[in-house]
């Protein structure tokens, strides 16, 4: 299966895929938080992180609707919420707090 390519690339330019994307974030963030860095660099590795953050969302929704349409229950396709908007419940059959694992 191809890798899920990023329109925002590196210093050259060139399309990222998107474990390369994550990682390239994720050093863009910690460039930020060690604040070594001038003012114009700062705010370039922001806007790349910003475009980075955009296009990995993307990727990540378009999976998820991929994953959706695959769904099957009983021989029809159906969907099932990810768990995002309603609350897990605990192995005694009562919901966890919002924002909590289930386990």
């Amino acid at each position: 299966m191809p890798r899920a390519k990023s329109d925002a690339g590196g210093d050259e330019g060139e399309k990222l895929d998107f474990e390369s994307s994550m990682k390239r974030l994720e050093t863009i963030v910690e460039e930020l938080e060690a604040g070594e860095l001038s003012l114009e660099d700062s705010i370039a590795r922001y806007e790349e992180g910003m475009k980075l953050s955009r296009r990995l969302t993307q990727v990540l929704d378009e999976s998820e609707k991929r994953i959706e349409r695959l769904i099957e229950k009983g021989g029809a396709p159906t969907t099932e919420d990810f768990g995002r908007s309603k609350r897990a419940l605990e192995p005694s059959g009562q919901e966890s707090p919002e924002g909590e694992l289930p386990f």
